[in-house]
């Protein structure tokens, strides 16, 4: 991967990071959904793994979050904001 693209899934990766923060600090969020952002963050962090498996696997565990129906609007947007910047750095990889 080149190091534009690199630098790119890097800030895509960060900016869900944002979010996902945003998410695991929200009390008003039932827990299992903030310890689903919190797995998601730990794979993020994951430098082991490249940007694209991250993404894609990140991409999969907040899909299955979204099936909770006590998930409040307001979470339900960000989790769909992150899974559309990882779907980007999928592009961007891929």
């Amino acid at each position: 991967m080149s190091s534009l693209a690199s630098n790119e899934a890097n800030e895509k990766i960060a900016q869900a990071l944002y979010y996902l923060e945003r998410i695991i600090h929200d009390m008003g969020i039932p827990r299992n959904i903030r310890r689903a952002a919190s797995e998601a963050a730990r794979i993020l962090r994951n430098n082991e793994m490249s940007p694209g498996l991250r993404a894609s696997t990140v991409v999969s565990l907040l899909d299955d979050a979204l099936s909770d129906p006590n998930m409040p609007t307001y979470s339900r947007v960000l989790i769909l904001q992150i899974i559309a910047v990882l779907e980007q750095v999928k592009d961007i990889v891929g």
